[in-house]
């Protein structure tokens, strides 16, 4: 009778012990894997004034989750571009001194139409589309042909 007893004692205890231990983990787990959040379907966003935006210079815009960069060349055309490089995903700048795309990580250079120049980046820049409606610029992914 004894060793039933003692069994029951150990299963009991080791029960106890078991579930002590899922509620210490379970939190720490939930923790360190966080729940998918989806992100937005983000075609287009409004990114300030065109009088407001000097000729030769750029700035980054947020796309969603995707930062942009936009550029005014010197000749007043706007031209817009994924801000991440081809290469190791580092933020890209517009090099005014260069007229062209400078990626300081690994001195990756792209031209105004995105196509690599010089440097490690394997493919373009992929290409935003531009357009200018009552003096607001408004960036937008590119229409898919085909």
């Amino acid at each position: 009778m004894s060793k039933t007893r003692r069994g029951f004692v150990k299963a009991l205890i080791g029960g106890g012990l078991l579930g002590w231990v899922g509620t210490v983990l379970f939190p720490v787990f939930s923790f360190l894997t966080p729940p998918e959040v989806p992100e937005a379907n983000v075609n287009a966003v409004k990114a300030g004034l065109a009088s407001e935006f000097p000729n030769d210079t750029a700035q980054i815009v947020k796309f969603g989750r995707t930062p942009v960069l936009l550029i005014r060349t010197d000749t007043g055309l706007f031209r817009a571009f994924s801000a991440t490089c081809t290469h190791l995903d580092c933020i890209v700048q517009y090099r005014a001194d260069l007229k062209h795309i400078w990626c300081a990580c690994h001195n990756g250079h792209y031209d105004l139409q995105g196509r690599t120049l010089s440097g490690p980046p394997p493919r373009p820049l992929p290409l935003f589309a531009v357009d200018v409606v009552n003096d607001e610029i408004i960036v937008s992914k590119p229409e898919q042909v085909g």
